[in-house]
C-alpha cells in the first residue's frame, strides 16, 4: 500500500521533508540559544557589584571592552586636547548633549572623555571649561558606539565641534592622534556643577530587552513550523494511502484517484473544448434541418 513512497514525486516529497525538520530544529535552537545567553548576561551583570564598589584599573587593562569590563572603573592619565558636543542625547527624559574631551595620554594615544550632560542644544547653552595641566581621571569604561546605538546620529552633516557618534572610527577623522576603541563617562563632574553625569550604558546584546524575547518568539515559530512540515506529510502519506486502497477496493475509478490538480486540469480542458458538432454527418443533418 506504501509503494508509492518509492515514486520519483515522493522522493522530492520526503527529501525536503528529510531537510527541512533538521533545519527548523537548527534554527529553533540556536535562537534559544541567544535567548538564553542574555539570559545569563543579564544575570550576571545583575551580580556584579555597583561601579562605585569595584577597583579602578588603568584603560590598557581592561580593553578590549567586553560584556564582563564594560561599566568596570578605568582610569588614564593625561591632558585635555580637543573637544566635541554630542547632541541628541537624553538623560531624564530631556534632551540635551554630552560634552566629550580627548584626553590625550602619555602613550601617544587619546582617550574620549564624557565629561557630562548639559540640556538643551549645543551653542546655546554655556559649555564649562575642561581643567588644565596633565590630569587622572577616573570613569565607567564604554565600547564605541555603532549605528544602532541609542541616540546616535549616523546620518552626519552636523556643524563644527560636534560630533553624532562616540567612536574610534568616526574620531579619527577629526583628530591628528590615535584614539582609543573605548570611550569612559565620568562619575564625578568634579567642580563644574553644571554637568550632569552620564551613567554608564549596559552593553549591546545583554539584557532581558524586546530582542531577548523577539529570539524566543523566533525560537518557538521554528519548532512549529517543524512539526507542520512532520504534520503535513503524514497527512498526505495517509491520503494517498487511502486512495491507493479505494482503487485496489474498485470503489473509485483509476481517473478519480489522481489528484486534485489533474482533475481541475480536466475540467478546465473540457470547458475549453469547441461546443461545434465534430462529425461531417452531424453536420449535413444540421443543414439539412436548416
Amino acid at each position: 500500500m506504501y509503494r508509492f513512497l518509492l515514486t520519483p514525486r515522493w522522493w522530492g516529497i520526503n527529501l525536503f521533508v528529510v531537510l527541512a525538520i533538521p533545519f527548523c530544529i537548527f534554527m529553533g535552537t540556536w535562537q534559544l540559544g541567544r535567548f538564553e545567553d542574555r539570559v545569563q548576561t543579564h544575570d550576571a551583570a545583575e551580580e556584579q557589584p555597583a561601579p562605585g564598589t569595584r577597583a579602578a584599573k588603568p584603560i590598557d587593562d581592561l580593553l578590549p571592552v567586553d560584556t564582563v569590563t564594560s561599566g568596570r572603573p578605568a582610569t588614564a592619565t593625561g591632558r585635555y586636547a580637543d573637544q566635541f558636543l554630542v547632541p541628541g542625547r537624553e538623560l531624564d527624559d530631556k534632551s540635551g548633549f554630552y560634552v566629550l574631551n580627548m584626553l590625550r595620554t602619555d602613550s601617544g594615544k587619546a582617550l574620549p572623555v564624557v565629561r557630562g550632560w548639559l540640556p538643551g542644544k549645543p551653542g546655546q547653552t554655556a559649555v564649562p571649561a575642561a581643567p588644565t595641566g596633565e590630569v587622572t581621571v577616573t570613569g565607567d569604561l564604554q565600547a564605541s558606539e555603532n549605528a544602532g546605538t541609542a541616540g546616535v546620529d549616523a546620518a552626519g552633516g552636523l556643524p563644527d565641534g560636534q560630533l553624532g557618534m562616540i567612536s574610534a572610527a568616526s574620531l579619527v577623522n577629526l583628530v591628528p592622534y590615535d584614539v582609543y576603541d573605548a570611550w569612559v563617562t565620568l562619575q564625578d563632574a568634579g567642580s563644574s556643577g553644571a554637568l550632569r553625569p552620564v551613567p554608564a550604558a549596559a552593553p549591546q546584546g545583554t539584557g532581558l530587552d524586546l530582542k531577548a524575547f523577539q529570539n524566543l518568539g523566533y525560537t518557538g515559530e521554528w519548532f512549529v513550523f517543524a512539526g507542520f512540515v512532520l504534520f503535513m506529510w503524514f497527512r498526505l502519506v495517509r491520503r494517498e494511502a487511502e486512495a491507493t486502497r479505494d482503487l485496489k477496493l474498485g470503489l473509485v475509478d483509476g481517473a478519480d484517484s489522481t489528484a486534485d490538480t489533474d482533475t481541475d486540469a480536466d475540467a478546465g480542458k473540457d470547458a475549453g473544448t469547441d461546443t461545434g458538432p465534430t462529425d461531417p454527418a452531424d453536420s449535413n443533418v444540421s443543414a439539412g434541418t436548416a
